[in-house]
């Protein structure tokens, strides 16, 4: 009798609670695929930009299937006291949670930046692009900095983008400013006696921002200024801003 019953319990439910927990698991490999495909597929030129946005959005709307099908399963394994389900269904909702945290994160963080994708530490007379011209040129954003408007909103959103004021020898610090671009990672395109022009490509989708870092002595210091600006898109949601104040706090630390 006691086997029977056992048996009945294990069976209860029949064959739904297999089926939403592999179904649940394919959604969350399918979403995974698509939004971790998306970058790849446009910076190896298998896709354009609109058409990877597209794959990334599809992956976010299979995340939340995914996460639907679950919650689903965990009622239905409780219901028919499948815990194996059970177990499945608190995986996949972990998974989808975790997979969910960065498009979340980045779509916090472009509510609260400005649209706008070209910083300077120097708003009166911004570092110019002379290497880079010609590729800049050849990008959808503009070469020249945009001016007051987008002067005005870098005050307001990041106040604590400034130059960066140093008491060294104006060679010492190219030196370490390239050794810096170079541990960042950065494709320097030109240095002269004052100036590094280089840059930095984004991690998953490739996308390309110049960088520009110019040297100006004064009295008893050398002020270095930056500019970083990408070459696609209205806003950098922020990006831009933390590329300059971590590159200047890491340089001053190599200074020090």
């Amino acid at each position: 009798m006691a086997k029977r019953l056992k048996n009945f319990q294990q069976t209860k439910g029949g064959v739904w609670p297999t089926l939403l927990a592999w179904v649940s698991v394919l959604t969350l490999f399918i979403a995974v695929l698509l939004m971790a495909g998306a970058g790849p597929a446009y910076r190896w030129q298998l896709l354009g930009l609109g058409e990877a946005f597209t794959l990334l959005r599809n992956g976010v709307y299979a995340t939340a299937g995914a996460t639907l099908l679950s919650l689903l399963l965990l009622v239905v394994s409780g219901i028919t006291r499948r815990f194996g389900a059970a177990l499945v269904a608190v995986i996949v909702i972990a998974a989808t949670l975790a997979l969910l945290y960065s498009p979340w994160q980045q779509w916090q963080r472009a509510q609260q930046a400005p649209v706008i994708h070209d910083i300077t530490t120097d708003l009166q007379n911004p570092p110019t692009f002379n290497a880079l011209r010609n590729e800049r040129e050849a990008a959808p954003n503009a070469v020249d900095y945009p001016g007051e408007t987008t002067a005005r909103q870098q005050r307001e959103a990041y106040p604590n983008v400034q130059p960066l004021v140093v008491d060294a020898p104006a060679t010492s610090i190219l030196a370490a400013a390239q050794a810096e671009v170079e541990a960042s990672g950065w494709r320097i395109a030109a240095i002269t006696e004052n100036t590094i022009e280089a840059t930095a490509t984004t991690y998953w989708f490739g996308f390309e921002d110049d960088v520009v870092i110019r040297l100006s002595e004064q009295q008893d210091a050398v002020r270095i200024d930056m500019r970083s600006a990408s070459r696609l898109g209205a806003s950098d949601i922020g990006t831009n801003a933390q590329r300059i104040e971590t590159f200047l706090t890491a340089l001053r630390e190599r200074l020090e």
